[in-house]
């Protein structure tokens, strides 16, 4: 064991070195040239912020406020009385915070391969180091089947960045890579031009667009790369009929709670990922024509090349084309290959056949999601309006609701409806046909439902289907209830059983190979339950789910919606999936990747391979390689009972402060999330007063990390493990810790979470009159969460044991903090116009700036909502 820390130690102290070359030092070198750029005031501006840095550090040790910190700073620096001239100052530090956060990430991009082992532990090339065993590469055959891992990209707005702020850090990144100084002062200067700020709320369209992008430009290239690495590696294991990576994509689909996405808008989706997959092909097959050039090849593929334009290009092409037919085409150039051309550049054409088998005709598989009140009120205002059910319906039982469900035969009109949203709920359900016969069945075959509550919430959706025109033996549909709220969570299982011992409900899944997709959703869990609690909570509702699904022979899945920090079911998520017992079903690992996960996660070819391997390499060791059981024993299931408990029980009295949301909306810039022309989506899922049920997840996990005070990735447990300690439990929780994976990456999970707190920023709120109690409240538990959580690790400092990426956050810390002072300089500036009734002034500048700084501190950030 010595010997082993020794060796982790050596190359952790190895990969630090690394990092501070590739990215500490070339930070510093090329900052400086940001000073040289031929702009307005740059150089003094550079100047300036170095300064500046410096004395919100010195201002902050001395407990100063931000106020106070920018007031001296500006009498101290700066030769400027006139209030404009200081707030110009202060956007000119925005911008350049901003674009030093974009070389900082691409700097981290360009070293990705340098500092993490992409050929170690968790990725696919270890996994053939373990499968010496020939019994081991039976059990892989058998894992292999069936198993898949499902990465869905959503619209969550959490991106900030521009799409052309992101095609500047992929150039730049791969600039960087190379050492070529010149093209590198080329993007810094296009960078330097191009605006950060989006002056009108991106469509659902514009949000597919930006993530087709990623598709095109990354998964279509690693996602080929791995299934291709697996199929010559594992010819024997590897199943021709299974998918082992599906894309799914929300942009166009999700519509819950966004009123601007309807059915025009998820066809026009769903034909521009067909589009861009068949413009993949075709420039693939492009490539390979200069390559195959041989006789019997040449002409077949110039064929497959003229029929990829026609539909691309040419109208009343578009569906002359399956993917059964280019597999065919390709399979008979890999057979011409092998016979006659002594195999020559074979390893293209498998390629591109890996790649065409992954993604058909649809690259990703559109969901579409709605809230089960809206099929509530529609199916009540169907009964009302036409003859489809009864006129009753709204007053019947749930069961005698169900029983007028199917006994239902009519096709309800959608034009017939009024109500703009009801009217394209049944459009949308016509829409999937069209989709499906285009971009074939897995273009789009999940609808989803948002505050799953009941069995009737999953047989509406199956009676919708019916009403709209669908018929039972062709309903090539998965509906897949959403279970969210901790009590929601509790009564999953019943819900469940309800379904599988209805009769209609039971066929329809026979028809979909009995297996049952259910997501469970880690944001709003958090926010209702805290952090123990909701993790806590979905652990036992994926046990009680998957021990229910097996006594009526239903194969279960479980779709995670995750964020990206843990606060949001973020954090090492392959770790997670690797950590769950063998009484909780793992035939897939699928999972929502979200605004800034994309980027920061699989923003590049290599951090999307490395990631989708950690994951593949997480689903299939858990059941075949364990070398010990993760499954909970009784007595551990207990303490972690307790634990969770005690953590609600803490949380619960925080959240139902009176004050509680009313600090944050006055602390935080919460309120402005809204105006940051970051999403299309609403903060808040109905108009009105500001209210935590209605409260997205985003802005509010959001806020408390602009607030540096991240509360729901760790408020409670601090709680939690004090109350337990009281009660003599303190050795057994260090148990629990050292045997549990499931445990422990919960607290590394915390840890990351408390790593990127910064109180003194808010220090200044201790002494307020309304909110002194609730900040002294929340960073007690901060210090008391984490000397209990580094009392379990028996570490010093938080991340102790990731010492390069706790070096990131440090150097990103850097970065944000002249950002994060002036956001709350502005902020208190805002207030106390507010407050005192003092003429508006610059209030809406002000305003401005709070949002600006939104932007650098979350891309800062990376993983912050």
């Amino acid at each position: 064991m010595i010997k082993e820390r020794t060796f982790m130690s050596g190359t952790a102290n190895s990969t630090l070195q690394i990092y501070n070359k590739q990215v500490g030092l070339k930070f510093q070198l090329y900052n400086s040239l940001f000073t040289a750029l031929p702009f307005h005031r740059v150089e003094k501006t550079g100047v300036l912020l170095s300064i500046f840095l410096v004395h919100c550090e010195e201002g902050y040790a001395k407990q100063q406020s931000p106020v106070e910190i920018i007031s001296s700073f500006l009498k101290q620096y700066t030769s400027y009385k006139h209030e404009q001239e200081q707030i110009d100052l202060l956007y000119r530090f925005v911008q350049y915070a901003e674009r030093q956060v974009v070389l900082f990430d691409a700097l981290e991009d360009a070293a990705y391969r340098d500092i993490n082992d992409t050929t170690g532990a968790g990725t696919l090339k270890h996994l053939k180091s373990e499968l010496m065993h020939p019994q081991a590469q039976v059990q892989l055959a058998e894992k292999l089947k069936d198993f898949s891992v499902r990465l869905v990209l959503t619209a969550h707005p959490t991106q900030f960045y521009p799409s052309e702020v992101l095609g500047i850090i992929n150039d730049l990144s791969k600039a960087l890579m190379s050492d070529n100084t010149a093209q590198v002062n080329s993007y810094l200067q296009q960078l330097g031009k191009t605006p950060f700020f989006k002056n009108e709320k991106p469509t659902p369209y514009d949000e597919a667009v930006n993530l087709i992008w990623y598709l095109e430009n990354v998964f279509y290239q690693s996602a080929g790369q791995i299934l291709h690495y697996l199929k010559s590696q594992f010819p024997k294991e590897v199943s021709n009929t299974n998918q082992l990576i599906r894309l799914g994509f929300w942009p166009g689909g999700d519509r819950d709670g966004n009123p601007f996405v309807n059915a025009g808008i998820t066809l026009k989706v769903a034909l521009a990922l067909r589009g861009s997959i068949i413009k993949s092909y075709y420039l693939d097959v492009r490539r390979l024509k200069r390559r195959l050039t041989f006789k019997g090849v040449a002409d077949v593929l110039a064929k497959l090349e003229d029929k990829l334009y026609n539909n691309l290009f040419i109208p009343g092409y578009e569906i002359d084309l399956t993917k059964e037919e280019i597999l065919d085409t390709l399979t008979r150039i890999r057979e011409t290959i092998i016979q006659r051309h002594n195999s020559l550049f074979l390893d293209m054409v498998e390629t591109l056949l890996r790649k065409v088998e992954l993604f058909g005709l649809f690259f990703a598989s559109l969901d579409v999601r709605q809230d089960s009140s809206v099929h509530a009120e529609l199916l009540e205002t169907i009964a009302q309006e036409t003859t489809a059910l009864p006129k009753n319906y709204k007053e019947l039982t749930d069961d005698e609701k169900m029983e007028a469900l199917l006994a239902a035969d009519a096709t309800v009109d959608a034009a017939e409806l009024e109500n703009e949203l009801f009217r394209d709920t049944i459009e949308t359900m016509q829409a999937i046909k069209t989709i499906q016969l285009g971009n074939g069945e897995d273009g789009c075959h999940r609808y989803i439902i948002s505050h799953s509550t009941k069995a009737l919430d999953v047989m509406e959706v199956y009676g919708l289907f019916l009403l709209s025109g669908w018929q039972r033996h062709e309903l090539t549909i998965d509906i897949v209830p959403l279970f969210e709220s901790i009590e929601d969570l509790r009564n999953a299982a019943d819900v469940m059983q309800s379904l599988y011992e209805n009769k209609t409900y039971r066929a329809h899944l026979r028809a979909r190979d009995n297996i049952q997709t259910i997501m469970l959703g880690f944001s709003d869990g958090t926010k209702d339950g805290g952090y123990l609690m909701a993790n806590w909570s979905i652990y036992k509702a994926k046990e009680q789910l998957t021990q229910i699904s097996k006594q009526y022979d239903v194969e279960v899945i479980f779709f995670d919606g995750r964020g990206g920090p843990p606060a949001r079911g973020g954090g090492r998520t392959h770790q997670f999936y690797a950590s769950m017992g063998n009484n909780i079903s793992n035939k897939e690992i699928q999972l929502t990747i979200q605004g800034q996960t994309i980027s920061s996660n699989f923003g590049t070819k290599d951090s999307a391979q490395f990631n989708m391997e950690q994951l593949l390499h997480a689903g299939i060791r858990s059941n075949l390689f364990t070398s010990q059981d993760t499954t909970l024993k009784p007595e551990e299931e207990e303490l972690l009972v307790r634990l969770a408990d005690e953590s609600f029980k803490a949380y619960s009295e925080l959240k139902n402060h009176p004050e509680f949301l009313e600090y944050l909306n006055y602390a935080s810039p919460l309120r402005y999330y809204a105006e940051a022309n970051i999403g299309s989506r609403p903060s808040k899922r109905k108009p009105g007063k500001l209210n935590l049920n209605d409260l997205r997840a985003v802005p509010y996990v959001g806020s408390w990390s602009q607030l540096k005070q991240n509360l729901p990735g760790y408020y409670g447990v601090g709680f939690a493990m004090q109350k337990l300690e009281e009660e003599g439990k303190g050795e057994a929780i260090k148990e629990l810790y050292q045997r549990s994976l499931f445990f422990k990456t919960l607290m590394d999970n915390c840890e990351m979470a408390m790593s990127k707190c910064f109180f003194p920023l808010t220090a200044f709120l201790a002494k307020h009159k309304n909110y002194g109690e609730l900040w002294k409240k929340i960073y007690e538990e901060f210090e008391r969460s984490k000397k209990y959580v580094l009392g379990l690790s028996g570490a010093t400092h938080l991340m102790e044991d990731k010492p390069v990426n706790r070096l990131s956050i440090q150097m990103r810390q850097r970065i944000e903090l002249p950002l994060l002072t002036i956001q709350q300089y502005a902020l208190t500036k805002i207030r106390e116009m507010e407050e005192e009734n003092k003429p508006a002034g610059n209030k809406q500048v002000y305003e401005k700036l709070v949002m600006r700084c939104s932007f650098g501190i979350i891309n800062a950030e990376r993983n912050s909502a």
